[in-house]
């Protein structure tokens, strides 16, 4: 155990002296010998190399962090490198689940490489075959050409629970080889990483540096749970929260590279949001939750199974959503072609909408204030205008859909963050593409309750719910 574990273990002891005893608080810390020697051996070291003619010809995204938000990191193992073209290496970590010579790591290890070298425990330096990598997952399926090789032993992830002791194995800073332990922070964690919303990953305090990637995930029994992959840090060090891939996300990733060369993943075809306090109030919810439907993409499947702008999906194929964030994940698992059951909230009841997934494809300006204008700022606090042929055509929009807000004067409409040149789509659940359609959708609202909008701001769509202002007298 680390010496800055046991310091905080130490701590821990000393604060609950009054009911344990110094010397049997010591006596129930964890020793991780055993699991290290167990798993150490099918853990490698990954060099990537990337020659310098290659990167003359286009930079491959994996091998910078300039597309990912500032907190976010992922490691390669080396600073950053001059502009001038020459051969870059990055450094990672992977672990052999086969004998044969299958090796799992991360995706932006080994992205754009030209060669990548994997170095055993016994000290065998072996140039590895990519057999094929994806960016959504981040993981990356190796193969060695050798045999009888030392494999880890694959546990259960979805058993995972906050509290639980785990440990990384890897190559920080290129120190091989190298054992960190902490706990499981959190489950289910949604990623700020672009397009990797499928991913429910795991976040755990591990320290995690450069060079851990692709590294291993341990449980107490020696299991393989999850790949390290990224930390969130103000300043590109270990902060204290570092999220790993679960293993059996990672493992279908791995399967389906093997088998056909990428990774399918379903699709419902929906834009979604959180449904917070006053939105569940404004749709008759009993309490926040769920995924707020806000939108549907082109030959979208779940709009032709009959699901609805304004529905909240309360759960997929049996599973509860808590958060809308939660959803991707249980999609993107399921099989392209398969009929799922999502219950849906509308209209002050549940119902069930069957629905066949499909596929997950792999590879407005200043509106100026003109044409028909309500009168006043009416109950909701802003005043509204009809799009004119440009405004609509600038927005993608077809005849008869949307407002726009011309003035926003109520508390409320502010506290929501309301702007001038905002569209409303629709009110409530009814579609609005006049003045007079809007008014009249208002007018339909009981009084002091609160009334969903669904907001077009640029290319973002999302509801927001507003409270009718109280006149005073």
């Amino acid at each position: 155990m680390s010496l800055s574990l046991r310091k905080r273990m130490g701590a821990l002891c000393l604060l609950a002296g009054a009911l344990f005893s110094t010397a049997a608080c010591s006596q129930n810390l964890p020793d991780f010998t055993g699991l290290v020697e167990q798993v150490g051996p099918a853990v490698v070291n990954i060099e990537a190399t990337r020659t310098a003619e290659a990167a003359a010809r286009g930079g491959a995204k994996g091998m910078d962090e300039g597309e990912m938000p500032e907190e976010l990191r992922r490691f390669f193992g080396m600073p950053g490198m001059p502009q001038m073209p020459r051969d870059r290496t990055s450094m990672g970590t992977g672990f052999i689940i086969s004998a044969d010579g299958y090796v799992l790591t991360n995706h932006h290890v080994i992205d754009g490489a030209d060669e990548v070298i994997v170095r055993l425990r016994d000290r065998r330096e072996l140039e590895a075959k990519v057999v094929g990598s994806d960016e959504q997952s981040d993981v990356a399926l190796l193969k060695l050409d050798a045999e009888r090789l030392p494999t880890v032993r694959l546990g259960e992830a979805k058993e995972l629970k906050p509290g639980q002791w785990v440990l990384a194995i890897g190559s920080p800073f290129g120190f091989e080889h190298s054992v960190t332990a902490g706990i499981v922070s959190a489950v289910g964690r949604s990623s700020q990483m672009t397009g990797q919303q499928y991913v429910p990953f795991i976040q755990t305090d591990v320290p995690i540096n450069r060079g851990n990637s692709g590294g291993p995930l341990i449980n107490m029994d020696g299991e393989v749970v999850g790949i390290n992959s990224q930390i969130f840090s103000n300043t590109g060090g270990y902060m204290g929260v570092s999220f790993a891939i679960p293993i059996q996300v990672a493992m279908n990733s791995a399967d389906q590279l093997k088998e056909k060369g990428f990774v399918a993943r379903g699709l419902l075809g929906v834009t979604i949001q959180d449904v917070a306090r006053d939105a569940a109030a404004g749709l008759g919810l009993e309490k926040p939750g769920g995924a707020l439907v806000n939108g549907f993409s082109p030959n979208s499947a779940a709009e032709k199974a009959g699901v609805e702008i304004g529905d909240v999906i309360l759960k997929f194929d049996g599973i509860e959503i808590g958060h809308s964030s939660e959803l991707p994940p249980l999609v993107g698992a399921a099989k392209p072609g398969s009929k799922v059951t999502l219950s849906v909230f509308r209209d002050g009841r549940t119902r069930d909408i069957d629905v066949v997934i499909g596929e997950l494809p792999r590879d407005g300006g200043d509106l100026a204030k003109t044409g028909a204008k309500s009168d006043q700022a009416g109950p909701l606090g802003f005043s509204v205008e009809a799009l004119t042929s440009d405004q609509r055509e600038a927005l993608g929009l077809a005849t008869g859909e949307g407002v726009v807000i011309s003035s926003v004067t109520g508390s409320s409409a502010r506290r929501a963050n309301l702007q001038p040149g905002d569209v409303v789509l629709m009110v409530g659940r009814s579609k609005v593409g006049s003045v007079a359609a809007f008014d009249e959708a208002v007018a339909k609202g009981a009084a002091g309750k609160p009334v969903m909008l669904l907001i077009r701001r640029g290319e973002q769509t999302s509801f927001v719910s507003v409270t009718p202002d109280v006149a005073e007298d």
